[in-house]
C-alpha cells in the first residue's frame, strides 16, 4: 500500500515522495515508490548479490514500485575512493535513495589503525554532506563481519574481526548526526556466524572470509532490508472452514468452497513472494526463515484433522497437517509451483538486466579516454550513457510487467 502525505503551507500544497508501507506496519520503509536507487560500495557491492536480492525483494513486493537500480560498487574501493568519485558515480546518476557500504578494505585487515579510522569517518561524512546537499536520502551500512571459520589458517582474521568492531563503531553516531538510518550489519552478521559456529553449520556465507556466496548475499540483503524496516507480509489469508469465511490481507479471495474433501478458492495477491534459491536453503534458519521479509501466509481453522495436499493451479506444492494449517503456514519459501515460477522469471530478468547495468558502469561511466581521444570521448559519452540507460529502462519495464500478480486457484485436499 502506498501512502501520500500532504503538507499544507499557507501558500500551496507540497507533495513529498510516496513511501512504501506495508499493511502490517505503521513505520515508513526507507525505499519509496519511483526511487532511483544507487548501491555504493566496494567489491562486495560489485558482486551484485546482496544488491540484486534487495532489488528482487523490492520488485516482487512492490510490483508497481517504478524504481530504477544502479550499482556503483568497485572492487578494492574504500571510503576515500567513494568520496573522490561521489560526484561522478553517484550524484551524476541523480539518485533519490543511496546505500553506502564501505569499510571492509579501509580497516586494513589487521590491528586497529587510529589514523585509518579517522580518515574513514571523515570520508564517510564527506559523502553524507554531499548527499544531504543534493537532497539524496541515505542509508548508512557497516560491512559484514569477516568469517573467521571460513579461513581458520589465516591468523590475522580473529584480530581483524575485533578491529572491525572498533573501526565501524562511530558510524552509528555519524548517522544520528545526519538523521539517517544506520544498519549495523557487522553486529548482525557476527552474531549469526557465532551461532553457525556453535551449530557446527556446514554453510559458509563468506567463503573467502569477506565476499559472499548466495547464502551470504541473502544474509546481507535480509539484514539490510529488515534494518530499514522492510514490510514482512506479501499477503495473507485466514479461512474459517466451519463458517465458510475468508479474511484476506493484501489479496482477494473468491469462489470459496468447503466440502468434506477439502477447500478450494481463488486468490489474487497485490504482490509476489521472492523465489527462494537453492543456495539460500542452508542460511534460512539464521534469517528467521524469511518470515520477517517474505511471509506469504495461509491459515485454515475448523478442519477435521488429518493431512492435506496443497495444489496451486493444479500443481501440488506441499503437504500440511490440519494442526499446522490452523497455526498458519508461510508459502513464501515454496520451491515449485506457479508462484515460484513467476517470481523466478522475474529474478532471471533482473540478473540479465544487471549485466547491462554493470557493463554501462564499467564500460562507459568509468571510461577515461587517453589524451588524444579525450575530446571525442567527452562529446560521445552523454549519448552513450543515454542509449544504455534507455535499454536498461526498457528491460526494467519488462521486469515490472512480469512481476504483476495474477489470480491462482488454491486447493486443499484430504490425504486418504
Amino acid at each position: 500500500m502506498y501512502r501520500v502525505r500532504l503538507y499544507l503551507s499557507l501558500l500551496a500544497l507540497v507533495f513529498v515522495s510516496t513511501p512504501l508501507v506495508a499493511a502490517d506496519s505503521t513505520k515508513d520503509f526507507f525505499f519509496h515508490k519511483g526511487d532511483r536507487i544507487v548501491f555504493l560500495g566496494d567489491s562486495i557491492t560489485e558482486q551484485y548479490q546482496y544488491s540484486s536480492y534487495i532489488e528482487l525483494y523490492l520488485t516482487t513486493h512492490f510490483p508497481n514500485g517504478d524504481m530504477t537500480f544502479i550499482n556503483a560498487g568497485i572492487g578494492g574501493d574504500t571510503a576515500t575512493g567513494g568520496a573522490g568519485r561521489f560526484s561522478e558515480h553517484v550524484l551524476a546518476e541523480k539518485p533519490t535513495a543511496l546505500t553506502i557500504d564501505f569499510g571492509m578494505n579501509d580497516g586494513g585487515y589487521g590491528g586497529f589503525n587510529p589514523q585509518a579510522a579517522k580518515n574513514y569517518i571523515e570520508k564517510t561524512e564527506a559523502m553524507l554532506k554531499a548527499a544531504k546537499k543534493a537532497g539524496v536520502r541515505v542509508a548508512l551500512i557497516s560491512p559484514n563481519a569477516v568469517e573467521v571459520r571460513a579461513r581458520p589458517m589465516q591468523q590475522n582474521l580473529p584480530i581483524y574481526l575485533e578491529t572491525q568492531k572498533k573501526f565501524y563503531a562511530p558510524l552509528k553516531e555519524l548517522a544520528e548526526k545526519y538523521n539517517i538510518p544506520f544498519v549495523d550489519q557487522y553486529a548482525v552478521t557476527r552474531k549469526v556466524m557465532d551461532k553457525m559456529a556453535a551449530d557446527d553449520s556446514k554453510v559458509h556465507p563468506f567463503p573467502d572470509a569477506v565476499h559472499t556466496n548466495g547464502a551470504g548475499g541473502l544474509l546481507m540483503a535480509h539484514t539490510i532490508l529488515v534494518g530499514l524496516q522492510a514490510p514482512a507480509v506479501v499477503s495473507d489469508v485466514e479461512i474459517d472452514a466451519t463458517g465458510k469465511k475468508a479474511k484476506p490481507t493484501d489479496c482477494t479471495v473468491d469462489e470459496l468452497s468447503v466440502t468434506s474433501d477439502g477447500i478450494s478458492f481463488q486468490r489474487k495477491d497485490k504482490a509476489l513472494p521472492m523465489p527462494v534459491q537453492p543456495d539460500w536453503r542452508g542460511i534460512l534458519p539464521y534469517v528467521n526463515r524469511l518470515k520477517d521479509l517474505n511471509y506469504y501466509g495461509l491459515k485454515v481453522t475448523g478442519l477435521n484433522g488429518g493431512k492435506y495436499t496443497l495444489s496451486i493451479d493444479g500443481k501440488q506444492v506441499g503437504e500440511y497437517s490440519a494442526e499446522k494449517l490452523s497455526q498458519g503456514v508461510n508459502l513464501g519459501n515454496l520451491a515449485s509451483g506457479p508462484l515460484f515460477e513467476q517470481s523466478q522469471q522475474v529474478f532471471q530478468m533482473i540478473t540479465a538486466k544487471n549485466n547491462i547495468v554493470h557493463d554501462r558502469f564499467r564500460g562507459v561511466v568509468m571510461f577515461h579516454a587517453p589524451d588524444w581521444l579525450a575530446d571525442v570521448a567527452k562529446e560521445r559519452k552523454p549519448a552513450e550513457l543515454k542509449k544504455r540507460m534507455e535499454k536498461i529502462q526498457s528491460l526494467q519495464e519488462a521486469i515490472y510487467k512480469k512481476a504483476q500478480p495474477v489470480a491462482h486457484r488454491f486447493e486443499l485436499k484430504v490425504m486418504k
